[in-house]
């Protein structure tokens, strides 16, 4: 076991779905043992205010530490920077492009590309619907560099009664990729029987 917490980088970019990247935060700011580093880009800073009526200074205080997008000197912007990897939530298809081609154009870009190298857990929450061929070759090619791509679709299998619980269940499912413990969301025991009916 490391001696430091477990450090899990989250962007937020400008696709629709803000709400996951702040429900992210609100869980992992009382998680024994884990500390945040949050990016917020330009985009989600008006994404955040439409869908959750949350400004800038709100999001980042449920972050344990904050870097500024256009920062590529921040610390997670170096492999020796020792993460246990980044959540993208959401992901914009233009985030996603810059990632699966390399091009650190700007810190979520960068983080992202010293989270693949390293060989630690990258996972892009991705937002658009249909997609297209391009969106679907990035995301082969992040596929095959180790990301995950997770888009946030809601499960309907335990009956959520609300958004909120729809929220937390997709939540719960990302930090299950990383062991991190949680209480989100009840899990699957398997199915149950189909009453009898005549």
């Amino acid at each position: 076991m490391p001696d430091r917490p477990r450090r899990i980088i989250i962007a937020i970019t400008g696709a629709t779905g803000a709400v996951y990247g702040v429900r992210l935060l609100q869980q992992l700011q009382h998680t024994a043992g884990v500390e945040t580093h949050l990016i917020v880009s330009d985009a989600a800073v008006l994404t955040l205010h439409q869908e959750t009526g949350l400004q800038r200074r709100e999001v980042e205080a449920l972050a344990h530490v904050v870097h500024k997008v256009r920062d590529v000197g921040a610390a997670i912007a170096s492999g020796s920077f020792q993460s246990d990897g980044m959540i993208i939530a959401p992901c914009s298809m233009k985030t996603l492009a810059s990632v699966a081609h390399g091009l650190s154009d700007n810190l979520v870009a960068r983080a992202a590309d010293v989270v693949l190298k390293e060989r630690r857990r990258l996972v892009l929450m991705v937002r658009e619907t249909p997609f297209n061929l391009a969106h679907l070759r990035n995301m082969t090619a992040v596929t095959e560099m180790g990301g995950i791509i997770f888009p946030p679709l809601p499960s309907f299998y335990h009956n959520p009664q609300s958004i909120a619980e729809m929220v937390d269940h997709t939540v719960g499912r990302v930090l299950d990729l990383f062991s991190i413990g949680h209480t989100l969301a009840p899990r699957w025991n398997g199915m149950k029987p189909a009453s009898e009916s005549n």
